[in-house]
C-alpha cells in the first residue's frame, strides 16, 4: 500500500474560517494535515497546539497519485488562508 502525508503548521484562517464535518466553522491559527493512501486523500485541521482533529468539509477526495495529493494539500492551505468557510477544493479546481 502506498501512502504519504503532509502537515502545515501555523496556517491562519482568513475571515470566515473553514468548515468542518464535526464542529462547523473553525478559525484562527490552524494546522492542516493531508493523508493520501492509494487513490484517496483525507484532509483534517486542528487548532495549532490542540489534540483534536476535525475533518475538513469535502474530505475525503479522490486523488490518483502522491503528486496530486501534494498539490491538493497546498490548495487546501491556500483555501484555509483565504477563509470564507473554506472546504476541500474540488479535484477539477486543482492546478
Amino acid at each position: 500500500m502506498n501512502w504519504a502525508s503532509w502537515t502545515t503548521l501555523g496556517v491562519f484562517a482568513g475571515t470566515g474560517g473553514v468548515r468542518t464535518e464535526e464542529v462547523g466553522v473553525v478559525s484562527g491559527d490552524l494546522t492542516v494535515h493531508t493523508t493520501w493512501t492509494e487513490r484517496q486523500a483525507e484532509v483534517a485541521v486542528q487548532y495549532s497546539g490542540a489534540s483534536d482533529w476535525f475533518t475538513l468539509a469535502g474530505s475525503p477526495v479522490p486523488c490518483r497519485s502522491e503528486e496530486e495529493s501534494r498539490s491538493l494539500h497546498q490548495s487546501v492551505v491556500e483555501a484555509v488562508r483565504a477563509g470564507g468557510g473554506a472546504t476541500v477544493p474540488a479535484p477539477h479546481s486543482l492546478a
